[in-house]
């Protein structure tokens, strides 16, 4: 909501999401529109190298894990793979090293998805890797709209 109170109410979070869905549709609409010149080997492996890198390692160690709890890196990774900071220097040293070329609009057609369509936004450590609500985060909700647990 603030820089000091980091939390969002179910409103602000639609619409941040909201946000990300009008840039996913306008990266999709370019996508589209070049279709013609998209290379789509190219586009895959921009798309996929976020969750390859970032998502599943985390997944398979917390499906395999018994208590749920999984090492800081596969948040580290995540939060990494998953950040636009990241996906620019991706995007840049792809433009540098391979071309300029539109399958770069994977990274954020990705990116956008996750945020607008799947509300999945960077990992706290504090969190499970696979969300599910924590026991304060579901007391601090209740007790800041007025409702008692």
């Amino acid at each position: 909501m603030d820089p000091r109170n980091l939390f969002e109410t179910r409103t602000t979070y639609r619409l941040l999401r909201l946000e990300y869905l009008a840039a996913l549709g306008l990266c999709t609409a370019l996508f589209i529109t070049h279709w013609a010149e998209v290379r789509l080997i190219p586009a895959l492996i921009l798309f996929a190298y976020i969750d390859v890198i970032g998502y599943l390692p985390g997944l398979i160690a917390f499906r395999h894990s018994k208590s749920g709890k999984i090492h800081r890196g596969f948040y580290v990774a995540y939060n990494l793979a998953h950040s636009f900071v990241t996906a620019g220097l991706v995007a840049l040293l792809w433009a540098w090293l391979v071309r300029p070329e539109w399958a770069l609009l994977a990274i954020p057609i990705h990116l956008c998805g996750d945020r607008g369509l799947l509300g999945n936004f960077l990992k706290p450590f504090a969190v499970s890797f696979e969300p599910t609500p924590h026991p304060a985060y579901i007391r601090l909700a209740a007790a800041v709209s007025g409702r008692a647990t």
